[in-house]
């Protein structure tokens, strides 16, 4: 199968299954000599493992990573660097029922009928099982990015139609403590208290929710992107439309900018008191012309509802009959508060790709 690696000079390749032994990475191109901090890593991962609340799936898994080369004495050695998380939990017996009938929404049927075989137990590499391998890896990527100052953060913006207000970031590491304070991770706590009400309705009525979850990226240096093919913002369109479930990416105005005159949108220059140049508003979310500009970096990413529900639903089996399902086993009525650090990860991924390859894009000075 194709298409499971990402990224250029930073360069991931992920492995495995749901209900396979386990699930990993290899990242390729990670400079040498890089602290490999992994407490930090496993925090990431803790973010994203299942069964944290009542609005997560209840499978138990600690996502626990191994690393198993490219690491030595606590930092990388420059080669490829090999992550596991082994699959402790799985309850293939919950998928018995839809061995031989596609379940709505899901690859179910376009995995049949282009490979021909799929592996039904939680849907094999289609699950979203996968993007823990993704957060691993972004875990490194973030810690590369560190030593450059940039740093990147997110939270669930909206669930449904209770969307939080606008959030000002100041400090990166204060917006996450406060977003950490709920189990939705929304920066805003009188939304959050919504949303999770929301959401823990939605599931007694063995139905589920979407939602949006808006990332910043702060410190980026100024010429990330390549012209016309690899702009910066089709990078992380691509990123984020890779992972399950989202059906929507926009930046800086977004949409809305369709609807402004071009008075309304440009973003002027100016400069601060240090002498940088900046603009006046950010419209343009942190990138023209495909390169960043220094200023932050804004997106939003749209999940669909989970499509596994607790609810009957008419659907065709494999040999073209009529047939019904029902959900069963261990599902998020929700998923956009564990994806959170995927979205954030991707970002990473994204962005430390960029950065090196920037710096071959002009002819150092001669010594």
């Amino acid at each position: 199968m194709a298409g499971n690696s990402f990224g250029q000079l930073f360069r991931i390749t992920t492995f495995g299954e749901s209900h396979g032994e386990a699930i990993g990475v290899i990242i390729d191109g990670c400079p040498a000599q890089l602290e490999v901090d992994m407490d930090y890593i496993q925090s990431e991962l803790d973010k994203r493992r299942p069964g944290q609340s009542k609005i997560t799936t209840q499978r138990k898994e600690s996502d626990t990573v191994k690393i198993l080369s490219g690491v030595f004495e606590g930092k990388t050695t420059g080669t490829p660097i090999a992550m596991l998380i082994p699959n402790e939990d799985q309850r293939s017996k919950d998928y018995n029922h839809n061995t031989d009938v596609f379940r709505p929404s899901h690859a179910d049927y376009t995995y049949q009928v282009k490979y021909g075989i799929r592996d039904h137990r939680g849907g094999g590499r289609s699950s979203a099982r996968e993007t823990a391998a993704r957060v691993a890896a972004g875990a490194i990527a973030k810690l590369l990015l560190k030593t450059q100052g940039i740093e990147i953060a997110a939270h669930v913006s909206s669930v449904g139609k209770i969307n939080a207000p606008n959030v000002e970031i100041k400090n990166v590491q204060d917006f996450i403590d406060e977003r950490e304070k709920n189990i939705v991770r929304c920066a805003d706590p009188a939304t959050a208290e919504e949303m999770i009400a929301h959401i823990d309705s939605i599931r007694k009525q063995g139905d589920t929710v979407g939602g949006k979850i808006s990332c910043y990226i702060q410190n980026c240096p100024v010429g990330l992107g390549e012209p016309v093919f690899d702009k910066l913002h089709a990078e992380l369109g691509k990123a984020m439309l890779s992972i399950n479930a989202v059906h929507g990416f926009d930046f800086g105005s977004g949409f809305a900018g369709s609807e402004m005159r071009g008075s309304e949108h440009n973003d002027l220059f100016t400069k601060d008191a240090n002498g940088n140049i900046q603009t006046l508003t950010n419209f343009s979310g942190g990138i023209q012309g495909g390169i960043s500009n220094g200023m932050p970096i804004e997106f939003r990413v749209a999940f669909k509802p989970v499509a596994t529900i607790m609810q009957s639903q008419p659907t065709i089996d494999s040999k073209g009959n009529e047939a019904e399902i029902s959900g069963k086993g261990r599902h998020d009525p929700c998923v956009v508060p564990r994806a959170v650090p995927i979205v954030e990860a991707m970002a990473a991924l994204v962005i430390a790709d960029h950065w090196l390859r920037n710096r071959n894009s002009i002819l150092p000075p001669n010594p």
